[in-house]
């Protein structure tokens, strides 16, 4: 089930404007699968927890860039030009960025022994606003639902 609700508390007083918050806290503290934690009219602000040996699944957003940066963890990066095609694997971890063009087919998966966190910017976004998945099964049948 996606729940609707708020998003995260991250400052004393929110913001009316946009979003302003403790990114690296909001990320190590947060356990679901993916949050959505601020919605704009053209990016969206998500926080993930993939568990160990666990990944994004395979996909390609033709319609949007997205930004992703690790706080913790180790994982590995898979990326294609086609849905049947991995053409490069990079090991990151801790601190590393990615920005993944829109149409590329990309993948996180955890390659570690703990909770891989990160955070990801969509341009334009990509999920309703407050959207919380807890599990990947849930986000896999959220999408579904909503024809992704």
């Amino acid at each position: 089930m996606t729940e609707q609700g708020p998003p995260p508390e991250t400052s004393p007083e929110p913001s009316k404007l946009g979003w302003v918050g403790d990114i690296e806290r909001l990320t190590l503290d947060n356990d679901t699968f993916r949050t959505v934690v601020h919605t704009g009219p053209h990016a969206q602000l998500t926080v993930m927890c993939i568990p160990a040996g666990g990944e994004i699944g395979w996909e390609a957003h033709g319609h949007l860039d997205q930004f992703l940066r690790i706080e913790q963890g180790q994982g590995r990066l898979d990326l294609g030009t086609s849905e049947d095609t991995v053409d490069e694997r990079w090991d990151v971890e801790d601190d590393w960025a990615i920005v993944v063009p829109a149409g590329t087919w990309h993948n996180v998966v955890n390659t570690g022994d703990e909770a891989l966190k990160l955070y990801s910017v969509y341009s334009p976004p990509e999920h309703p606003a407050g959207t919380v998945h807890h599990t990947k099964e849930e986000a896999d049948a959220a999408e579904a639902a909503e024809g992704h």
